[in-house]
């Protein structure tokens, strides 16, 4: 069974590598996806649920929204493209989340950047 979430962030960014606008200062307002996936709990608080969807969401927020929201993400990441950043944010969770499945980063409502096991 697969569960998963979304959320928002702002953040600012310079691609330093390309030739076109995006080499100017501009920002985003991305949205990601995490998606996690597991048995089914058979005991306890979460019986009945691959995790605590309050407990996923408090992992992404700790991990990836609190440092990457209304942020710079050059300071973060050197060449931040929509691939570097997801792959980042896989990063930061797959430790905390070991039963992670997909990442997916929209930049704007029409691009995106996946991961996925």
């Amino acid at each position: 069974m697969k569960i998963g979430t979304y959320f928002g962030f702002e953040a600012a960014h310079v691609l330093p590598h390309h030739p076109g606008k995006c080499s100017r200062p501009h920002g985003h307002s991305y949205r990601l996806e995490v998606v996690v996936e597991g048995p089914l709990q058979q005991g306890g608080p979460a019986a009945g649920m691959v995790m605590d969807f309050g407990d996923l969401k408090e992992i992404v927020r700790r991990s990836v929204i609190d440092q990457l929201d209304h942020s710079d993400l050059n300071a973060t990441i050197s060449n931040p493209t929509a691939e570097e950043i997801a792959a980042w944010i896989w990063g930061r969770l797959e430790p905390a989340l070991p039963s992670l499945q997909r990442v997916v980063l929209w930049e704007t409502a029409s691009a995106y950047a996946a991961i996925e096991r």
